[in-house]
């Protein structure tokens, strides 16, 4: 019997209402045989978090253009750690400053991803992050 598929919730966050990127992942994530929820555009950290919950996801993926990413993040870190989901692993890609990386990371971002980043990057990270039974 083949175990659990890896589950992420991918999401846009905040008013940004370009979603492209999202779709893009969304989609190569479903093709290498991960189970995606896509919820869609201008969706709150709640709730995000709440999706990701109530899908028991491995991991939530945000894709942010509006330049809202430090607070829009560290809210959704901040919500995982409130409902003791910290095992949830939060990755994120758009347009971020190189500067704001390693102050994302501190709040327990696992990985950001350029807009340069390949979507094959983006599987391989998450495989070889996240331990879901083959």
């Amino acid at each position: 019997m083949k175990g659990k598929k890896i589950r992420v919730v991918v999401a846009k966050p905040g008013l940004d209402g370009h979603d492209r990127g999202a779709k893009v992942v969304a989609r190569a994530l479903r093709d290498a045989g991960m189970e995606v929820i896509y919820t869609g555009l201008r969706q709150t950290p709640e709730q995000i978090v709440q999706t990701a919950l109530q899908e028991d996801a491995d991991a939530v993926g945000l894709s942010i253009l509006s330049g809202a990413h430090m607070t829009l993040f560290t809210r959704v870190a901040e919500l995982l750690k409130e409902h003791e989901a910290e095992d949830i692993l939060v990755f994120g890609g758009g347009i971020i400053p190189d500067e704001d990386i390693p102050k994302l990371e501190e709040i327990g971002v696992a990985r950001i991803f350029q807009p340069s980043t390949t979507t094959t990057e983006i599987i391989d990270f998450l495989e070889a992050n996240l331990q879901v039974q083959e």
